[in-house]
């Protein structure tokens, strides 16, 4: 390898495969949880990235990480009312 190779750090690299699971378990209800977590670290971990040599594999880690917290925090909440909208109908039709 010569000096002019560019390495990519191993962050933003776990940034990015990060990102994407969080995106994934995002839309599976209670995986949201899962995928608030992988979100945080991938956040966490691209700007760490970015820090030592601005990529754009960093920059997408954060980027899908973000997207991957908001999404989950939609469906979580989205699944936490059906299910309390479930109980409550439960309740209304019980003799």
């Amino acid at each position: 390898m010569d000096e002019e190779t560019q390495k990519t750090p191993g962050a933003a690299t776990t940034s990015l495969v990060l990102g994407l699971i969080s995106l994934i378990f995002a839309c599976f209800g209670y995986g949201a949880l899962i995928s608030v977590i992988t979100g945080i670290i991938g956040i966490i971990l691209g700007i760490k990235a970015n820090k030592i040599q601005q990529t754009g594999m960093g920059t997408s880690g954060i980027v899908l990480s973000i997207i991957g917290i908001v999404l989950s925090g939609i469906v979580f909440f989205a699944c936490v009312l059906c299910v309390g909208g479930l109980l409550a109908l439960d309740a209304a039709t019980a003799y």
